[in-house]
């Protein structure tokens, strides 16, 4: 299967999808593609004969939102009814989790929010206590969202003393 570039208009979002990505997930979204639009010739829309998205509906979306006027596409022409509906739940299935001790010592956990990763709160307390000797860091370098509940538990690491911002969500 080779990849083409077609003009979006073409692409014709896929009714059936049972994927939605909303809101803030969604605006994540546009602004990676925005920021690094390579990645869509690395991982392009998946359509079918008919130029229906099999894979990759919130891709498309977020493309025509964020400008562009052609998206790459690969088209699974020899796919019955029955594999693209299996297609596309596979294609959204995610097979594993993240290691997010490696995450939060190994990358930057700023640039991994920016690029749509949300960390859990567990691991932002965790990165605000140095491991060997358990002392508080004095300044926390960005924002908190988090439940009361949560913020309790951050507020009750006494040692804290310049909270920047913690923004509390109401828990639904």
């Amino acid at each position: 299967m080779k990849i083409e570039t077609v003009k979006i208009a073409t692409v014709k979002p896929n009714p059936d999808n049972p994927r939605l990505i909303k809101d803030e997930s969604f605006r994540k979204l546009v602004k990676s593609i925005q920021d690094f639009p390579e990645m869509l010739k690395i991982r392009p829309i998946v359509v079918n004969k008919d130029m229906v998205v099999l894979g990759g509906n919130m891709r498309l979306k977020a493309c025509k939102e964020a400008g562009l006027k052609e998206v790459p596409i690969i088209k699974a022409e020899t796919l019955t009814a029955e594999q693209q509906k299996e297609f596309i739940i596979k294609d959204n299935v995610s097979g594993g989790e993240w290691d997010f001790d490696v995450l939060a010592n190994e990358w930057n956990i700023d640039l991994l929010n920016d690029w749509g990763l949300e960390m859990p709160i567990e691991v932002i307390e965790n990165d605000l206590i140095e491991t060997e000797n358990k002392t508080i860091i004095e300044e926390i370098p960005y924002i908190i969202y988090c439940s009361e509940i949560e913020y309790n538990q951050i507020k009750s690491l006494s040692k804290v003393k310049d909270i920047k911002e913690i923004i509390l969500n109401e828990v639904k």
